[in-house]
C-alpha cells in the first residue's frame, strides 16, 4: 500500500441485539440534541457510525425508532428507581436514574411530552405518578380536590426538579433529593392549611 492511500478498515460486523443497542445509544443522543422533528435517521446513523441502511435494518421508520428509544427510557428507569410502591430512596433513585442516563431522562420527560405522536407514553407515566402519589397521600390528606391537586402536583414538581438538577449540572445529588423532599413536604403542607 502506499502512504496517502485510504486504508480505513471496514466497520466491524455486532451481533443483532448489541447493532440496536448501539443504534438505541446514538438515537438516544440524537434526539435529545434536536428533538423528533428536527432529528433525521441519517443524524442517527452519522451519531452510531454507520449507513442509514442498518438503521433502517433495525427500524422500519423513524417513529417506530422514536418509540423503542422511549421504551428503553422508561425500561431503564423502572429497573433503577422500581414501580409501584416508593418510599425515602425513590428520589434518590429517581436522581440515580437520570443522572445516568440525562438523555433518556429528558426524552421522556421534555420532549416526549411535546411530540402528540407519543403522548401516550407521558400520559401513562403522568397518570401512573398521580395514582402512587394519591395512594402516598391518603394518610396526610383527606380525599377531595386538594388531595387531586397535590397527586397531580408531586410528579410534575419531582420530574422537572430532576431536570433542572440535571441542566444546572447534577449538583450534590444527596442536597438534590432532601430538596426534592422539601419541595414535595411544602405542597403536602399547603394543602392542609386554611
Amino acid at each position: 500500500m502506499s502512504a496517502g492511500v485510504d486504508s480505513a478498515a471496514p466497520a466491524r460486523r455486532l451481533p443483532r441485539a448489541e447493532r440496536r443497542e448501539q443504534i438505541l445509544g446514538a438515537a438516544t443522543r440524537a434526539f435529545a440534541r434536536g428533538g423528533y422533528a428536527s432529528t433525521a435517521l441519517d443524524d442517527v446513523a452519522t451519531e452510531a457510525g454507520i449507513t442509514h441502511v442498518i438503521v433502517y435494518r433495525h427500524f422500519a421508520s423513524k417513529s417506530e425508532l422514536y418509540r423503542a428509544v422511549l421504551d428503553r427510557a422508561c425500561q431503564r428507569l423502572d429497573e433503577t428507581v422500581g414501580t409501584g410502591e416508593y418510599d425515602a430512596d425513590a428520589i434518590p433513585a429517581l436522581l440515580r436514574a437520570a443522572a445516568a442516563d440525562p438523555d433518556g431522562f429528558r426524552l421522556l420527560f421534555r420532549h416526549a411530552a411535546r411530540e402528540p405522536e407519543f403522548g401516550d407514553v407521558i400520559d401513562q407515566i403522568r397518570s401512573s405518578g398521580t395514582q402512587i402519589a394519591d395512594r402516598h397521600l391518603s394518610d396526610e390528606i383527606p380525599a377531595g380536590p386538594w388531595r387531586d391537586w397535590a397527586a397531580h402536583l408531586i410528579p410534575i414538581v419531582v420530574l422537572e426538579a430532576v431536570i433542572a438538577w440535571l441542566d444546572a449540572g447534577q449538583p450534590d445529588a444527596d442536597l438534590a433529593a432532601a430538596r426534592i423532599s422539601a419541595a414535595i413536604n411544602a405542597i403536602i403542607k399547603a394543602t392542609t392549611q386554611p
